[in-house]
């Protein structure tokens, strides 16, 4: 079974940034078909699309609520996915998981995404 793997969470305070990262558990996935997507879950709250990127690195996608503070990029080499979170403010703080899509587009839509991590807590103070 496939597992992505999300890192980089922490406790940080308004303005402040983070770098989460996501991998795969296994070598054998092949991390550079895969689209990409970022979620987010804050305490008693929906999960809310955040960005995702196509498998080729060409075509990013991000929510409104983004804004330009967040930037998604991807390092195939290193099969890994990062998600760069600037300007952060309290209203983000959630559980951020990343999930893959096999040679998809970019979508907000959940249900297209076959493969989903645990996720890493990012907390931000005022």
């Amino acid at each position: 079974q496939v597992q992505l793997v999300e890192s980089g969470g922490g406790l940080v305070q308004a303005g402040g940034s983070l770098r989460l990262s996501c991998a795969a558990s296994s070598p054998s996935f092949t991390f550079r078909n895969y689209t990409i997507g970022w979620f987010r879950q804050g305490l008693g709250r929906n999960d809310e699309f955040v960005a995702a990127i196509k498998w080729t690195g060409s075509t990013t996608l991000y929510a409104h609520f983004v804004k330009g503070r967040f930037t998604i990029s991807r390092d195939n080499a290193k099969n890994t996915v990062y998600l760069q979170l600037n300007s952060l403010k309290p209203e983000d703080t959630a559980v951020y998981r990343c999930a893959a899509d096999f040679r998809g587009e970019p979508r907000a839509a959940k249900d297209v995404y076959n493969y989903w991590g645990q996720g890493t807590q990012v907390s931000v103070s005022s």
